[in-house]
């Protein structure tokens, strides 16, 4: 069992472990996102948490956001059990959410207000880096991004503004060696506005991707 934000995250099934660089950012995801209510009075929000997980990201936001609904998505059947269990433990209404096994965008429909992404982004050239408690414990799909660690991202962002409402905005961990990588992949897709943050630890951590 974890805590993440306010919320009890098991990881029976083994899947990938919640970090504090990622609740520190979806911390401050969050509050932007409560600003944004405040500011331009959504009546409710249409959230979609891709490469799910535990589901730690979607409930964090469930549970802190009242007017929100999250489509959890991972194509990892543990991931998917997992995601159950802890919608269970954390008390979250079955009208609040929807699980769907697809592999990215494969079986999504419809556009979502965000987007959060936190895709395996370890690279294929750092793999020596790997704690060997993370390569024994946890799932390689939920880790491993082949080349460059870009191969699930560019996948993501090439799809991802389709799925997006108008101003709807995405927000995506990386490694921060990726950054310039990242930089070019996002003008490439056309995004019109992109900015990267900083960790906790000072590292480039997360982006917030606007359509």
């Amino acid at each position: 069992m974890k805590k993440f934000l306010n919320c009890k995250i098991d990881l029976s099934k083994e899947v990938f472990i919640p970090r504090i660089e990622t609740e520190f950012w979806v911390k401050k995801a969050i509050k932007e996102i409560q600003n944004y209510i405040t500011l331009y009075r959504y009546k409710k929000l249409k959230i979609l948490d891709v490469f799910a997980g535990s589901g730690c990201i979607g409930i964090a936001i469930l549970k802190n956001i009242k007017k929100s609904k999250v489509d959890f998505v991972d194509v990892d059947k543990r991931a998917i059990e997992q995601i159950k269990i802890n919608l269970k433990l954390n008390k979250i209404s079955p009208n609040r959410f929807k699980i769907i096994k697809s592999n990215i965008f494969e079986k999504i429909k419809g556009k979502y207000d965000f987007i959060f992404a936190n895709p395996p982004y370890v690279a294929k050239e750092r793999l020596s880096e790997v704690q060997e408690s993370v390569k024994k414990f946890e799932p390689k799909i939920s880790w491993y991004g082949g080349r460059g660690g870009l191969t699930y991202i560019k996948k993501f962002l090439k799809e991802a503004k389709d799925y997006l409402k108008e101003n709807g905005i995405i927000f995506m961990e990386i490694d921060p060696l990726q950054r310039e990588d990242i930089e070019r992949i996002l003008k490439k897709q056309s995004y019109k506005k992109f900015e990267f943050y900083k960790d906790q630890f000072k590292k480039v951590r997360w982006a917030k991707i606007e359509n």
